[in-house]
């Protein structure tokens, strides 16, 4: 099948002079800490999608650039992180190696496009499964539980839970879970297209706070050591998939296999511990939903 490729955008260098100084500090790691291994002669069903890509030799997937722990884009330019090794477990099985993966920047807001548009082949980018977006895509997975929370600056001692946003300006990024679940609370969101971009506002005291998943907000506390820090318990569940083309159930279906796989050889914890495991403790995962 051919799709057109995105070339990495000069915003991921800006991405990565921004947070170089920062990513080690959070315990990201150099791009070739977690190595999955990749299948010398893979065998696949003619006119899959796997066939094709296995074919190909390469794959396209869309990540976050800017999200320490699952996907910050390193000094070198290429991303790294939970979501990224993920992206290579899934490619090695693929017999596809991490120099023939070309990572494309998703947001919140263009994940769903891109995965239509055939500019992605698959989308990891801590990409909370839903039915809404179900009606668009599919998913894989799920791979991660995580739940929304809260940032605060370190001094803040009024926030202590979701009960606290109501009526608040809470900063989160444009088509996210977090950001209706804000409107639902009663917060008033202050949106914007990444949560890096929340960090400022915050700083500022445009918002009190910035709230989406638990994970991605110890990332970035992790990264601005001493400035911020998260409060409250988790709120809501958020199950992490990854995106495809909608009904492709036999692509959708072999990469719960991979994931199912990699659960039980530890392939799934080595990558943990390579990347968020640095700030946050390990949990087993969810079970996939064959849908």
């Amino acid at each position: 099948m051919k799709r057109s490729r995105i070339a990495l955008v000069a915003a991921a260098a800006a991405t990565a002079l921004l947070f170089a100084g920062c990513a080690g500090d959070a315990g990201s790691p150099t791009a070739d800490e977690a190595e999955p291994t990749v299948e010398e002669t893979p065998e696949f069903e003619e006119g899959t999608t796997m066939a094709e890509l296995a074919e190909a030799g390469s794959i396209t997937i869309g990540t976050k650039f800017d999200q320490p722990l699952f996907g910050l884009v390193g000094p070198d330019g290429v991303p790294v992180g939970f979501d990224v090794e993920i992206g290579k477990i899934i490619a090695g099985k693929l017999g596809i190696s991490e120099e023939n993966i070309e990572w494309v920047e998703t947001v919140s807001a263009n994940r769903e496009p891109f995965i239509q548009n055939g500019q992605v082949d698959i989308v990891v980018a801590t990409y909370t499964i839903n039915d809404k977006r179900k009606e668009v895509i599919s998913f894989a997975g799920p791979y991660y539980m995580a739940g929304q929370s809260i940032l605060v600056l370190a001094d803040n001692e009024d926030i202590e839970s979701e009960e606290d946003l109501v009526g608040q300006p809470v900063c989160s990024v444009t088509g996210s879970t977090p950001a209706a679940k804000l409107a639902e609370i009663g917060a008033t969101p202050v949106l914007t297209d990444t949560y890096t971009n929340c960090l400022e506002p915050l700083r500022s005291g445009q918002v009190v706070a910035v709230s989406t998943d638990n994970v991605i907000l110890a990332g970035l506390a992790a990264a601005n050591e001493g400035e911020f820090k998260v409060v409250g318990e988790p709120f809501t569940e958020e199950p992490y998939g990854i995106g495809l083309a909608k009904d492709d159930t036999d692509f959708r279906m072999w990469i719960n296999d991979v994931l199912e796989e990699s659960y039980e050889d530890g392939t799934y914890e080595e990558a943990w511990d390579a990347t968020a495991g640095a700030e946050l403790p390990f949990i087993e995962p969810p079970a996939v939903d064959r849908y």
